[in-house]
């Protein structure tokens, strides 16, 4: 009855809440003991109470007695189903009162919390990194112990977190279900979209330490580090020898394989530069007007440029290597000529080779 009436006459010798029965006060009184006298036999994890237990035990089962009535996705125990229930009704009945944001869950509020507090509960016993969520925290582990149960059926990639899998799907499928508010382009990831965002907001939020410079991404500044510590963790498995990033042992293993060190049929190397400025394109007044989409494979995505340049230079050859060696569609209303390649190509900030 007391459940209809609300009669809580149990209440908690420390912290004074109330409870409807005296197995509910002895349950509660064991989060200030410390006390869980209830243990998993499969991996040693202890409960407070028995029903924890229960609950934690169909993570090794498997089970998932509760359903979705609407989609029919099953869950583990019935808050984690009432949580769920909430992303079909877009009910959020739990507001922080530090910013507008609600959730559909006191733990997904707890969870935000901390973005405002800054508080890192989680710590490594490895070594002694925090994390504000325990998920973080089994996700960094498993860089301590190399473990990356969630193997792609695509392909031989495996990872350490469901949601790494879920994004490199993406790159079997093409799906890109991220896209951005200003320019529309589309990403698989929601943090190539967040690192996108910050191209037009100028938004560097990752700083050097060790100079002033600052970055969009955490991998830019991670990469940018190791000209300060010079830290070459990429080496060839052929030579050994080893490199900064990446893209430059990509670079050097074409001198094992035999492939052409120049994939482009390229004779020019365009290292970066200072922008080709329109002054230096020429002074001939013969000038014609080209737009155009910069090939994907120079920067990852379709971008349109504008520029004048001189009509009395130029190399038709150009735009068939684009549309066959790059595999891109392009629609120039001019012809190119070659200072508009260095333009462009400094302009990304990459390092490609010229076809002449």
């Amino acid at each position: 009855m007391r459940a209809h009436t609300g009669e809580k006459p149990f209440s908690c010798p420390t912290c004074a809440k109330g409870f409807s029965t005296k197995g509910y006060l002895n349950i509660h009184i064991r989060i200030h003991t410390g006390e869980k006298p209830y243990t998993c036999e499969m991996c040693a994890k202890s409960f407070s109470c028995s029903n924890h237990l229960s609950c934690h035990m169909r993570m090794h089962t498997g089970e998932k007695p509760f359903s979705c009535p609407t989609c029919a996705k099953g869950f583990s125990t019935k808050g984690y189903l009432s949580k769920h229930i909430r992303t079909h009704m877009g009910e959020k009945p739990y507001h922080c009162q530090v910013c507008d944001k609600s959730f559909s869950a006191g733990s997904y509020l707890a969870r935000h919390m901390r973005t405002h507090t800054g508080e890192k509960p989680f710590s490594c016993p490895t070594c002694g990194k925090q994390f504000s969520h325990r998920s973080n925290l089994i996700m960094h582990t498993r860089t301590h112990t190399g473990n990356k149960p969630y193997a792609c059926g695509m392909c031989d990639k495996s990872f350490s977190d469901g949601s790494s899998l879920a994004g490199h799907m993406r790159m079997h499928t093409g799906e890109k279900p991220f896209s951005c508010p200003t320019c529309e382009k589309a990403f698989s990831l929601k943090g190539s979209l967040s690192r996108h965002i910050r191209t037009h907001t100028g938004e560097k939020p990752y700083h050097c330490k060790l100079c002033d410079k600052s970055f969009t991404s955490s991998n830019s500044r991670l990469t940018h580090m190791r000209t300060h510590t010079s830290e070459k963790p990429y080496h060839c498995k052929v030579c050994n020898k080893p490199f900064r990033t990446g893209s430059n042992l990509t670079v050097h293993m074409r001198t094992h394989t035999g492939e052409n060190e120049k994939p482009y049929h390229s004779c020019v190397c365009i290292r970066r530069s200072p922008v080709v400025s329109e002054r230096r394109l020429g002074r001939t007044t013969a000038r014609t007007r080209l737009t155009g989409p910069i090939p994907r494979l120079l920067r990852g995505g379709t971008k349109k440029l504008t520029f004048f340049v001189d009509s009395a230079t130029v190399i038709p050859a150009l735009q068939v290597h684009f549309s066959s060696k790059l595999r891109t569609q392009l629609s120039w209303t001019g012809s190119l000529p070659f200072l508009v390649v260095l333009l462009i190509l400094d302009y990304l900030k990459k390092t490609f080779y010229c076809v002449f």
